[in-house]
């Protein structure tokens, strides 16, 4: 979708950022121990993102896999921002809670508008849809960094069906254990 803004727009707007102190990572919850590794075998932490994950691809949601959740840990809680977005507040890619602790994600195992995924609790990305956002940066906006955010919580949520960013950072606060994060980078030049 914004891949049909003009070139001229995205440059305009290159100024225009989220910033990675509006991500729930580091304004939310910015004093939880960092002690979780999240990996993916299809991007290196600071690396570019694939074609295939993205809106210039057929948008897959990506492999993941994580390690190093403290004692105590019930479940796990994903969500994908783009502090590169030109938005007062980070688009939201993803939203996936009450994962199990040991679990790893496939390629393609989320809903996406590429496939329906395997069942997961999913709550409404920045479209109002439960499926992974596909990366989609205005064309000369400049790299945008995705944030892949991994939470280790004490306890199952109690949220009701297609939460929002809001809902999900209020049922979290006061529960997360630990967290760890994988930033992914897209550009359209």
């Amino acid at each position: 979708m914004l891949e049909k803004l003009p070139h001229a727009v995205g440059a305009a707007l290159s100024g225009l950022k989220a910033g990675l102190d509006t991500t729930a990572y580091h304004r939310d919850f910015g004093s939880v121990p960092e002690t979780i590794s999240l990996t993916s075998p299809a991007f290196a932490d600071g690396a570019s993102l694939p074609a295939r994950l993205t809106a210039d691809g057929p948008g897959v949601s990506p492999p993941l896999s994580w390690s190093g959740l403290p004692a105590g840990t019930s479940r796990v809680v994903l969500l994908v921002e783009d502090a590169g977005s030109p938005t007062p507040k980070p688009l939201v890619h993803l939203i996936a809670w009450n994962l199990a602790a040991s679990e790893s994600l496939p390629e393609g195992a989320l809903a996406s508008a590429a496939g329906e995924g395997s069942q997961h609790d999913l709550g409404q990305n920045s479209f109002l849809k439960d499926q992974w956002l596909p990366p989609d940066p205005p064309t000369g906006h400049g790299p945008h960094a995705y944030l892949f955010q991994i939470y280790a919580l004490d306890a199952p949520l109690d949220l009701p069906a297609s939460p929002g960013r809001a809902a999900l950072i209020e049922a979290m606060t006061g529960r997360v254990l630990a967290k760890g994060c994988l930033t992914g980078l897209y550009e359209r030049r």
